[in-house]
């Protein structure tokens, strides 16, 4: 393997969720290029089946970390990006829309910046819709926090499992 690729595999396996952050902003040359990376995502027939709400007053991020479901933590960050998906085509947007996640939380990395998938439920897509202007015939049901991690997120790292758990060859339960 050369020194460029184990840069780049050890980049995709440093990405962590980060969810406590300094309150700096966000620069502006980060936000364009992750756009620019939610322009460039892959989608399923290339349908491309989103738009993001970038969301930057603390009072709304605060009240989006209130909605019901699991994005707390977007209160605390100096930027969120809603995902707004067409919901046209419910099974496509769904894998599309993780997809689109990470590569926002790539992107995001790729300038020393930390994030966090965060799920609307329940009444939370609702309440987010309502607080956003969000046409009711669309899906909303992710928020990815971002911003520059504090010390502690910063030092954080993962538990993984042994790969004989995760990977098969050939058939389940042959070994990696």
């Amino acid at each position: 393997m050369t020194a460029d690729v184990a840069d780049r595999i050890a980049f995709l396996r440093g990405l962590r969720t980060v969810r406590q952050f300094r309150p700096e902003p966000v620069p502006d040359e980060a936000v364009a290029d992750i756009l620019d990376v939610v322009r460039w995502s892959g989608s399923a027939s290339n349908q491309q089946p989103w738009e993001v709400v970038l969301v930057r007053d603390p009072d709304t991020l605060r009240a989006l970390g209130e909605a019901e479901g699991f994005a707390s933590h977007v209160a605390g960050a100096p930027l969120a990006a809603v995902l707004v998906m067409a919901n046209r085509r419910p099974e496509q947007d769904t894998f599309d829309e993780g997809r689109l996640s990470e590569r926002i939380m790539l992107a995001a990395a790729a300038h020393g910046l930390g994030s966090s998938i965060g799920w609307f439920r329940g009444d939370g897509p609702d309440q987010v819709r309502r607080l956003l202007g969000i046409p009711a015939d669309r899906q909303v049901r992710t928020a990815i926090s971002i911003g520059r991690p504090t010390e502690e997120a910063a030092r954080r790292g993962g538990r993984r499992k042994p790969m004989a758990s995760i990977a098969h060859r050939e058939g389940y339960g042959a070994g990696a």
